[in-house]
């Protein structure tokens, strides 16, 4: 018999405990080698465990218990092996099998058909035996295998409006209709997860180390809205994938970000330190909670490459198999509260960097152009800073240009009026 161990994995430098999430198999299966056995969460990603060999696993830990990198997690016995499929040890039938089966092909089964003769009847308890039940509403309940025990509420004639009542509910996921949720008092304490907690330091570090404040504007989005109804068709079917909004976003803070370096800057120790190239952070809401992968050198990448890197990063969190240097490094952030109906927010900054946009719901709103009162798709945008890195003026002049950029698309990113195909490069 051979037992051995499986470790956990370095998820990466500084880093030296990891949190067991999840087994991915039940204590005791008997698994094939290269199976994934669990999940571990660190501060920065999801990793996951994966069996060295084929064999009987056997748990050292539990769900949720922190665990120091090198720490045996589980065993397998190697000397149990699993199971061969039940298709492929089946051997071929007897020649008498065969000769039994071929004369049951042949052979009307009685009960079968004796079966089919008879109406299928549903039992009925005592109590229910006085409900009165109308045709229609007797060949509803027939038609979606319904019975007395599923619809009764209180009443002794069942009608067609009753029965399609209580199919609306089942469908739409409701209670029956006049029902209060039962009263409860329960309640759950779960440890946070090691993610939960990296987050929360260093979110109530932002609050007590910088000097952080936010400035506010509002983008027309109606050109970019416009230009995505336009050349939709043509973007997927040249690049493979749908032209959204956050694109748009990225680009135009990475152009914003050249002009205004300060903003693309960070405070180490005494030093400060400014970036030529634009690593841009997008945050995700994913299950465990906030991530915020990175799109590196936004400035040279075009909006098709912009959206299939956005896909790819949002995947990757939701299954939580983002890797170390997908999540590292990062000049500046981009949150989108509006997906979630935000009109207006202060985000946090998300450390060492100095700055963060956020984005928020699009309202059609009232506004005055050329002296008119009319109504545009309207988007507050909200830029929080660190006032030691980036003093005020630089703050609302960087907002003001990536409104400027974003409500002129063509003409601000490419200075020409004939853009619009070269920025969708189609």
């Amino acid at each position: 018999m051979a037992i051995i161990e499986i470790k956990i994995p370095s998820p990466g430098e500084s880093i030296s405990q990891v949190d067991l999430y999840k087994w991915l198999v039940n204590d005791g299966d008997i698994i094939e080698k290269d199976t994934e056995i669990a999940e571990l969460e660190s501060e920065k990603a999801t990793l996951t465990l994966v069996a060295d060999d084929s064999g009987k696993i056997k748990f050292n830990a539990k769900e949720g218990e922190t665990l120091d990198v090198g720490a045996v997690a589980c065993t397998i016995d190697t000397s149990f092996k699993p199971a061969v499929a039940e298709a492929e040890e089946k051997t071929a039938p007897t020649p008498a099998e065969t000769k039994t089966a071929q004369k049951e092909e042949k052979e009307p089964l009685k009960t079968e058909k004796n079966a089919s003769d008879k109406t299928t009847q549903k039992t009925v308890p005592s109590e229910l035996e006085s409900v009165k039940v109308t045709p229609v509403a007797q060949r509803i309940m027939e038609e979606n295998d319904l019975s007395l025990e599923d619809v009764l509420n209180g009443i002794r004639r069942l009608k067609r409006s009753d029965i399609e009542a209580v199919i609306s509910q089942l469908e739409n996921g409701s209670a029956a209709s006049g029902l209060k949720k039962p009263i409860s008092r329960k309640s759950k304490t779960d440890r946070m997860s090691a993610l939960r907690r990296k987050l929360s330091e260093r979110l109530v570090s932002v609050k007590n180390e910088t000097a952080m404040l936010t400035t506010f504007n509002e983008v027309n989005m109606k050109p970019i809205m416009d230009l995505r109804k336009k050349y939709q068709d043509k973007f997927i079917e040249r690049h493979g994938i749908k032209l959204g909004i956050m694109s748009f976003f990225l680009k135009a803070s990475s152009n914003a970000l050249q002009e205004f370096p300060s903003v693309n800057s960070m405070l180490d120790g005494e030093q400060m330190t400014t970036f030529e190239y634009t690593d841009i952070s997008v945050a995700v809401s994913t299950p465990k909670g906030l991530m915020v992968p990175i799109i590196k050198n936004v400035e040279s990448l075009g909006l098709a490459e912009i959206e299939i890197a956005l896909a790819s990063i949002a995947e990757k969190a939701r299954l939580g198999r983002l890797s170390i240097p997908e999540m590292t490094g990062g000049t500046f952030t981009i949150t989108n509260g509006g997906v979630f109906g935000s009109m207006l927010s202060t985000p946090l900054i998300n450390p060492p960097q100095s700055a963060i946009l956020g984005m928020h719901n699009i309202i059609e709103r009232p506004v005055i152009i050329d002296g008119q009162i009319v109504g545009r798709p309207m988007m507050y945008v909200a830029l929080s800073y660190d006032h030691r890195v980036i003093d005020g003026k630089e703050s609302v002049s960087f907002l003001l240009r990536i409104k400027q950029l974003l409500e002129n698309p063509t003409d601000m990113l490419f200075g020409n009026s004939n853009g619009e195909k070269a920025l969708l490069e189609i």
